[in-house]
């Protein structure tokens, strides 16, 4: 179980990584034409869509498994 917990706050953190550096690359992305600046704002929204991922991992490694079979062969 300490791996499952290492997975999650990592996921967690990785989540919140994931916000701040879409932030960034949209706020400093630069470029020479309007397709590059649309490019850098695509590419930031792009990083910032992997936070509700990292999210979700996050809280599925940090819950025990619901598998029945798992359950039974801990309750023998």
């Amino acid at each position: 179980m300490p791996q499952n917990k290492i997975l999650s706050t990592i996921c967690f953190y990785a989540g919140f990584a994931s916000i701040i550096g879409s932030i960034l690359i949209w706020a400093f992305a630069k470029g020479d034409t309007p397709a590059t600046l649309a490019h850098a704002e695509r590419f930031g929204v792009f990083v910032g869509l992997w936070a509700p991922t990292f999210f979700i991992l996050s809280s599925k490694f940090s819950t025990p498994s619901q598998d029945p079979i798992t359950q039974v062969s801990h309750q023998a």
